[in-house]
């Protein structure tokens, strides 16, 4: 049974809540204001969806997109770009104030917002059960079911041309959709890349192996497009997994060169069919700017942690003394080392590995940590580590500002203040966002100038609280010892030097938390007092 509310709250990302009766439902999305028709997911449940909007907000002007009303790929294309700029502001600023942040953030409007998506994936299928030929992206809420993305205005133009004229091709000769639910069918999905800077085209044609396709027809069909790009790189993946995605079981370049080339910021930078590359060019070079001025890296050893293909990590080293970039992908850590010579930078270095793992045989100590992690966010057992390295500054970019606030609690505990936050739309007419956070644990410029004299300094404490990583340090290198950050705590707090509440407990219930072992203790107390903190 559904039921209609109207939409009197709305939290950051794209969840809306309304209230029938005396229980207040959550669902996926909506604009605060609107009528809409939902129905709850359990009998007892307040989760819900949203089946249709019933009355418009006051805040949508118009719909200039013919797909908006079935396609699930954006949320706002309702709103006139300065109110969803204004919308967006508003529901990330709650959630700082949630979680304890107040401050007015700034959000960065991107320099394009119609034709900015460099990227896109289509799938193909049929609109309805046993219809036509379809290619494009899923209808919204229903997995089964695509929409023919005619006129989509947040790709680039030749994206829509290919896009039509390859669903055009294969419905011609008679080619079937890859059926998700029986596992029959050829056509899966077609991946179409275009460098903003340079327009050179990639095309990616994912299918299963129940059919052959006539690479040599297909190559000259696409060529012969009328493009404003030229495609310079051709593959054909061929995909018998499950999932509805493009899985590279076989992967063969069938025409051209095996990457296309863009630029940012002066640098140039191989794309591979699935290496990372933020999906709006023209905005990443604000974002990337942003980075470079926010952080004086001039002779300074920068880690980039979460570094993809390094485009960060090359922004910043050309005044930077050294960058280490650290990234799980193999592939990405290729690209990122392949870019480096193409822009023949010399002072990065890219280790292929989880950062996790690599943090206890990174053995530097970094002036600057620049954090770019999945919309995750970083990992619990990764964090404390990455503070421990102590830096003058952290440059946290987040993709999810809901993991984003999660982090700078931790951050906040360990001492780190927040200098600045800023948003930059980087997807617009979506409900996603890029987070610029720079944290500090001291700032040098905030300062008074005194003069002391000598019969003063006896009464004066220079003592300086030791890091976690400073007290490990000096634990392992006396006593052959691994202390934890849970241990340094639990003896801290004993000492009454932990100012904060419950840094070592657990927030399960009834969870034991362990004890730090008598041996560690005494070390560790050696620790606190060669620092002079007891």
């Amino acid at each position: 049974m559904s039921t209609i509310v109207k939409i009197d709250e709305a939290k950051f990302p794209n969840l809306s809540r309304g209230k029938f009766e005396d229980r207040k439902y959550e669902f996926k999305g909506g604009i605060i204001g609107q009528t809409v028709e939902i129905k709850a997911r359990g009998r007892r449940s307040k989760k819900a969806k949203l089946l249709k909007v019933i009355e418009r907000s006051s805040l949508e002007k118009g719909n200039p997109c013919p797909h908006f009303e079935k396609c699930g790929g954006c949320t706002y294309q309702t709103l006139t770009y300065e109110d969803e700029l204004k919308y967006k502001k508003e529901l990330i600023e709650k959630l700082f104030k949630d979680h304890g942040i107040e401050r007015e953030l700034k959000i960065i409007p991107s320099p394009v917002h119609k034709f900015y998506r460099n990227k896109m994936e289509y799938t193909f299928g049929d609109e309805y059960k046993d219809g036509p030929l379809a290619l494009g992206l899923h209808v919204k809420n229903r997995f089964h079911e695509i929409v023919n993305t005619t006129e989509c205005n947040i790709v680039d133009a030749d994206f829509n041309k290919i896009r039509s004229e390859v669903r055009n091709y294969f419905e011609k000769i008679g080619e079937k959709h890859y059926n998700r639910k029986t596992h029959e069918g050829f056509l899966r999905h077609l991946l179409i890349r275009k460098a903003t800077k340079t327009s050179e085209i990639m095309v990616l044609l994912a299918t299963s192996t129940q059919s052959e396709l006539d690479r040599d027809a297909f190559i000259k069909f696409l060529l012969d497009l009328d493009l404003e790009g030229q495609i310079l790189s051709i593959f054909h993946v061929k995909n018998d997994a499950l999932s509805d995605a493009i899985v590279p079981e076989e992967i063969n370049l069938i025409y051209g060169k095996d990457h296309i080339e863009e630029e940012v910021l002066g640098l140039k930078f191989k794309i591979s069919p699935f290496s990372f590359f933020q999906t709006n060019t023209r905005s990443a070079e604000v974002l990337y700017k942003m980075a470079r001025e926010k952080i004086d890296a001039r002779d300074k050893l920068v880690f980039d942690l979460y570094s993809g293909t390094g485009t960060i990590s090359q922004v910043l080293a050309a005044s930077a003394k050294k960058v280490i970039g650290v990234e799980i992908v193999e592939e990405a850590v290729k690209a990122a080392r392949e870019n480096a010579v193409l822009n023949k930078i010399e002072n990065v270095e890219f280790i292929a590995e989880d950062v996790l793992k690599v943090l206890d045989d990174l053995d530097k100590n970094p002036d600057l940590i620049v954090l770019d992690p999945p919309r995750e966010g970083i990992n619990p057992k990764a964090i404390e580590k990455i503070i421990d390295f102590d830096p003058e500054k952290f440059l946290y970019i987040s993709c999810n500002p809901v993991t984003l606030v999660r982090d700078l609690g931790v951050f906040g505990d360990r001492g780190y203040n927040i200098e600045e936050v800023e948003i930059v739309d980087q997807f617009p007419k979506t409900s996603h966002v890029e987070t610029v956070a720079l944290l500090y644990k001291l700032n040098t410029e905030h300062h008074l100038d005194i003069e002391i004299g000598e019969d003063e300094l006896s009464e004066i404490d220079f003592s300086k609280d030791a890091t976690y990583g400073e007290i490990k340090k000096y634990v392992l290198d006396k006593y052959g010892l691994k202390v934890s950050s849970l241990y340094i705590a639990q003896i801290k707090r004993k000492h009454g030097l932990i100012e904060r509440e419950n840094y070592n407990f657990s927030k399960k219930e009834n969870q034991r938390v362990p004890n730090c072992p008598e041996e560690k203790e005494k070390a560790i107390e050696d620790a606190l007092e060669h620092f002079g903190m007891i």
